[in-house]
């Protein structure tokens, strides 16, 4: 069984191409290459040969040309990518937010702040998704938590105390290099 090829009308051949350069100045690199794959099917190449030329397996140049035959140019478009389901619902959301807002003594924890390890915790014992602490940081910014860093700053400390243990005691215990 050989192989179909495409019989394109040389209006339509002038226009695909116009479209390719156009998807590859739009930075649409993976349209233009499907153009080009059923400009090359129109010009002779099986779907082996041009999954070989493109670098691409044969099995996509086949949908190309399937998608192409039936729904035309806009068979060839980028579609929705929905990515990775998300963990937590909308109502999960929702309780975290609760949770979070009435802090992490009531939670049970011993410390009155939040950490993004705490609130993972928390995740993983309610609803039983784990996330990484960055992961975390951004589920609270859509829940429109800020993030809070902790100043390094002592706010009781004596300036001049503190002046004289940075250049005179801290040098002395510091580790000096081997000879």
């Amino acid at each position: 069984m050989r192989a179909k090829i495409l019989k394109l009308h040389p209006k339509t051949i002038d226009k695909l191409k116009r479209l390719k350069k156009e998807s590859e100045v739009d930075g649409a690199y993976r349209v233009a290459k499907r153009l080009h794959a059923i400009l090359l099917n129109h010009e002779g190449n099986t779907s082996g040969d041009i999954s070989h030329l493109l670098d691409t397996p044969r099995s996509c140049v086949t949908q190309w040309l399937i998608n192409y035959e039936q729904y035309s140019y806009d068979g060839l478009l980028e579609g929705y990518r929905s990515g990775r389901p998300a963990g937590l619902t909308e109502t999960q959301k929702k309780e975290l937010s609760d949770i979070v807002e009435s802090g992490p003594i009531a939670y049970g924890f011993l410390s009155g702040i939040w950490t993004a390890v705490m609130i993972g915790q928390v995740i993983q014992n309610e609803f039983n998704v784990e996330y990484n602490a960055r992961h975390v940081r951004r589920i609270l910014d859509d829940l429109d938590f800020s993030l809070q860093r902790p100043k390094r700053i002592l706010a009781n400390a004596d300036p001049k105390k503190q002046n004289r243990w940075i250049r005179y005691t801290y040098p002395q215990i510091k580790k000096k290099p081997g000879r």
